[in-house]
């Protein structure tokens, strides 16, 4: 039988020795697994993915969104987290000890460097901060033990140059993990580049529906693999099969929602890179934005999350205005659903040495036609005149 392409293997449901055979997976929920006798109960091993022991170390419905995801990301292991905050401090708290050291990129998810900084003034575990563009100011320690990439950053958009990153990294020994969920296990190739750790938000594109709140770890080691696992073990997270269901039931389609609304969201950020009152648009896919040449790199496709910074002369009371008065883009974080989102951003108050005058709203693009989120821009950014 031929190769099957990874969307055609995605999509086919799995198979199972029942009579009952259906498209749709079905929802195995669980705390208390049975064992058929005495000594299945006392050989149960929790490292074997094979294995069912207890309903927190995995169902059936479970294990088979870890599957697809893996296989999504051409790796080997998943593991589900209840969010993408919760799989970054799971990461964290899997590979760093008193004394270790963390590197974070300045563009960091402001939560995760919150996360690190709580680490440093609570257990001891040092952090570093460098600048995802500038190579030279990875200072790489004896005690270093975790690299941290976000690329590109999800509200200043500079995108690192990860293989760069991971050859550094690893010629001192120093895992590389990555908060890739921008890419959404789509655009960018993590492990083929050289990363040891993919984390995604799978609350974002894979979800769809605003409505689910899940994160992912995904690795190709089976050593570091365990060594994840026994966090997961110890620390007792666990996440609902009725949500691994619905975000199943998205993965089919959710590369098309990506790459439909990329197209959208390039038209849009194209159209008000012409708008007198915006100064610059930090989208990857458009030249001039940081690190765009590692994007057109590295990358093969863009999410619809960008920002804007606006005229260094327009207040941000008048910024406010104009979010105030969109009627499509709502205002709200995250992104990935089918509505289109709106941010404002202060990152003077949280990036030391930003370098831009002018104020940064970020936009996330959804489903809409795009001609209507267009005109809706252009009526309330004309509020900015007035």
């Amino acid at each position: 039988m031929p190769k099957k392409n990874l969307w055609t293997k995605l999509i086919q449901p799995d198979t199972d020795n029942s009579n009952f055979r259906t498209l749709a997976s079905s929802v195995e929920r669980a705390s208390t697994v049975t064992f058929p006798d005495v000594e299945s109960l006392r050989k149960r091993n929790w490292r074997d993915e094979n294995q069912y022991s207890y309903g927190l170390y995995g169902t059936p419905t479970t294990k088979r969104l870890e599957r697809k995801l893996a296989m999504l990301e051409d790796a080997e292991h998943c593991i589900l987290l209840p969010s993408g905050l919760a799989a970054i401090s799971f990461v964290l708290l899997s590979l760093l000890k008193s004394g270790d050291r963390v590197l974070m990129p300045t563009n960091a998810y402001e939560p995760a460097s919150d996360l690190g900084k709580h680490f440093q003034e609570c257990f001891g575990i040092e952090l570093a901060f460098y600048d995802p563009q500038q190579l030279d100011t990875v200072d790489i320690t004896g005690n270093t033990r975790l690299l941290w990439v976000e690329t590109p950053g999800s509200v200043s958009m500079e995108v690192a140059d990860l293989p760069a990153l991971c050859k550094l990294a690893h010629r001192h020994d120093v895992l590389v993990a990555v908060d890739a969920t921008w890419a959404a296990g789509l655009a960018l190739p993590v492990f083929k580049l050289g990363a040891d750790i993919s984390i995604q938000a799978l609350t974002k594109y894979q979800s769809g529906g605003s409505d689910i709140m899940m994160g992912s770890v995904v690795t190709r080691d089976k050593n570091l693999h365990l060594r994840l696992l026994a966090t997961h073990m110890r620390f007792g997270f666990g996440v609902s099969p009725e949500d691994c269901n619905i975000i199943l039931r998205s993965l089919p389609h959710y590369r098309l929602r990506y790459q439909a609304q990329d197209v959208s969201a390039r038209k849009i950020a194209s159209w008000l890179k012409a708008h007198p009152a915006v100064k610059q648009v930090l989208h990857p896919a458009l030249p001039g934005s940081p690190g765009h040449t590692i994007w057109q790199r590295d990358f093969s496709g863009a999410a619809s999350l960008f920002s804007i910074i606006f005229q260094p002369h327009i207040t941000q009371e008048k910024i406010d205005r104009c979010i105030n008065a969109l009627n499509l883009f709502r205002i709200g974080f995250s992104w990935g659903g089918s509505c289109s989102l709106v941010v404002p951003y202060d990152m003077k108050r949280t990036r030391q040495n930003w370098p831009h005058k002018g104020q940064l709203v970020r936009f996330y693009v959804g489903l809409e036609e795009v001609d209507d989120l267009i005109e809706d821009l252009d009526q309330a950014l004309s509020l900015l005149q007035e």
